[in-house]
């Protein structure tokens, strides 16, 4: 299936830059699987089924755009659906390396696959999970990098009262 591109990524959690590169990839192929990592390299703050949770509530949003977990090589995930693309994001000079390295692995091992790369929009080019975890973890404001329902769960993971409560509580 030509029109078939996975979207691998660990997604803990989904962010605002997650979602916009989401949204334009399903412009351009015909479907997407947005492919949750089982066991990433770092540990995560939310399960694999909760971070796939999250991930398809936004693919309800997104024709053609579905989600599942995987594991193990990526390059055998998506031979087994038929798939010859990786889409992969950039932000920054600094990402590239390290995805191109993985891309010539892929290519390696899997010379039928393609890697795309997709530049983020330069809005959301120095967001990524990481920081997203470490604001929240320290009761930082969110809300302007994840969509609503991920606030919602990052709320409930560090036990917080919803965003819109902290903020009218914070006014003098």
């Amino acid at each position: 299936m030509k029109d078939l591109a996975v979207y691998p990524g660990t997604f803990d959690p989904l962010t605002l830059g997650h979602v916009d590169l989401i949204r334009r990839a399903a412009r351009i192929f015909g479907r997407i699987i947005i492919a949750v990592s089982a066991r990433p390299r770092k540990k995560t703050l939310f399960t694999a089924p909760e971070r796939l949770a999250m991930v398809r509530r936004l693919c309800a949003q997104i024709p053609g755009v579905e989600a599942e977990i995987f594991d193990g090589l990526l390059v055998n995930y998506i031979h087994s659906k038929g798939a010859h693309v990786i889409i992969r994001g950039l932000r920054a000079f600094s990402d590239f390396e390290y995805e191109f390295q993985m891309a010539l692995t892929n290519r390696h091992m899997a010379p039928d696959i393609e890697t795309f790369f997709m530049m983020t929009k330069e809005s959301y080019s120095f967001l990524s999970s990481s920081a997203v975890r470490e604001v929240a973890a320290l009761r930082g404001d969110t809300g302007k990098f994840v969509p609503d329902f991920v606030q919602k769960e990052l709320d409930r993971k560090f036990k917080r009262p919803p965003a819109a409560r902290r903020r009218k509580e914070m006014r003098p």
